[in-house]
């Protein structure tokens, strides 16, 4: 290889070779045979789950280092001490040798991440959500439509490497509960912290890039408030988060989406308590209900989202109460199916003890993020893509429009509009700080 452009090119013709032998150079690569050239890799957000997306692609070169806050990038560049370090994740994507991104930032960085990668023919693996708007999902799934010949893209939803998950999957297309025509997913979780801006300022930390922080948000004094505790107290904030959903949201809806084929909703309605009390962060509690039109055989589906404490009424034989912190209940007219990331059973439970499960057809997964790093390497598809998880965002987006304008929305994905609500416009797409966008 002489220098980062042919090693770069190289990867690129073995990857997508398709089919057949590809000669490059004196090298030889039989159909299917992955290229043991190593991915080089940047890392946007280093620490916390940004850490543990690292250690996960470890087994690649990681090339560059991009943080805020100046501690913990030096923290990780004390274990890659040949990455290159950034604060400003735009000119990290401008570092030459880069073949691929992970991205896990704050929510509403996550698309301009995104879409900046993609537009260089970078893959990217990005953490949940992968937009903070619907403009913005739309946004990153054409991004990747118009290079997934020649990219491979990962959601951070790592549950849906689980064989929980495929046996679940397995289960609904079998038709074990019969048509399915109603999914309820649901978190306990409850929004921590204090519920008004603060008035109060503080000095910014030396080691903290607070503009870089902000990024495309409003303009807004630094605050250690949004940092105490953790990811739950920061992604509460509009500007930043979006509280229970945008963490929870696309880990527990996921199944529903995976078993059932799900697309874009066509109607979605949220309620949520109190109704307009604080007008800046997430809710105490949220609900959502969206409607899926019929797609070929299944009939239109309506699925729900419930937070704070709401749940589903319990089904007979299980209390819900003694569940745990999340499930997803599945209603079909002839049983129910109710799981959660680890285990899942059919209900009511003495009609199904003779029941014969079909045989395993969905392959054990190699790893949330192996799959990325064998798709980027070898072409094979990524289950969590952006497509996929472009669709899935959208919806849970619009479920967030539809609790800040407080109506019911008639959804036209087709030209991103809730057609019976004009002041929903405001929510759908976003206004940039000056310098940013997508």
């Amino acid at each position: 290889m002489n220098g980062q452009t042919n090693r770069r090119d190289f990867l690129k013709r073995t990857t997508w070779a398709g089919a057949g032998a590809l000669v490059v150079g004196s090298r030889v690569l039989a159909s299917g045979e992955s290229p043991n050239e190593k991915l080089n890799i940047g890392i946007v957000g280093v620490a916390g789950r940004g850490g543990g997306n690292m250690n996960s692609v470890a087994s690649e070169n990681i090339v560059a280092l991009c943080d805020v806050d100046d501690n913990k990038l030096a923290g990780a560049a004390k274990r890659f001490p040949n990455a290159k370090t950034h604060n400003d994740w735009r000119k990290m994507l401008d570092q030459k040798d880069l073949d691929a991104v992970v991205c896990s930032t704050t929510e509403h960085t996550h698309a301009l991440v995104s879409v900046g990668a993609l537009r260089r023919e970078l893959h990217v693996y990005c953490e949940k959500p992968i937009a903070h708007s619907p403009e913005e999902a739309q946004a990153v799934r054409q991004a990747y439509l118009k290079v997934k010949d020649k990219v491979a893209t990962q959601q951070g939803t790592q549950i849906h490497a689980g064989e929980n998950f495929r046996r679940v999957v397995e289960l609904i297309r079998a038709g074990a509960i019969g048509t399915v025509r109603e999914v309820h997913n649901w978190c306990n979780r409850v929004p921590l912290g204090p519920r008004y801006r603060p008035e109060d300022t503080h000095p910014i930390p030396s080691h903290l890039h607070w503009d870089l922080w902000l990024g495309p948000a409003p303009e807004r004094p630094y605050h250690p408030t949004y940092f105490a505790g953790g990811c739950l107290w920061w992604d509460k904030w509009w500007d930043f988060g979006h509280g229970t959903i945008g963490g929870m949201g696309p880990h527990i809806t996921d199944l529903g989406c995976w078993a059932l084929d799900l697309g874009i909703a066509t109607t979605v309605e949220a309620d949520s308590d109190p109704k307009g009390g604080y007008p800046e962060v997430y809710p105490e509690w949220l609900s959502i209900r969206w409607e899926y039109p019929a797609s070929g055989d299944r009939p239109p589906v309506t699925v729900y989202w419930h937070d704070g404490g709401k749940k589903p009424e319990s089904p007979p034989d299980v209390d819900l109460e003694k569940w745990g912190g999340l499930g997803m209940l599945f209603n079909g007219d002839k049983g129910q199916l109710l799981a959660n990331y680890s285990r899942h059973v059919l209900l009511p439970q003495k009609q199904y003890e003779d029941y014969q499960r079909p045989e395993p057809s969905i392959p054990r997964s190699i790893g949330h993020h192996q799959e990325w790093i064998q798709g980027a390497k070898t072409g094979a598809p990524t289950p969590c893509n952006f497509d996929y998880g472009g669709k899935m965002t959208e919806n849970l987006m619009a479920g967030i429009v539809s609790c800040r304008v407080k109506q019911k929305l008639e959804w036209d994905s087709e030209n991103l509009k809730a057609t019976n609500c004009p002041e929903a416009d405001r929510f759908i797409r976003k206004k940039y700080r000056a310098g940013w966008g997508l």
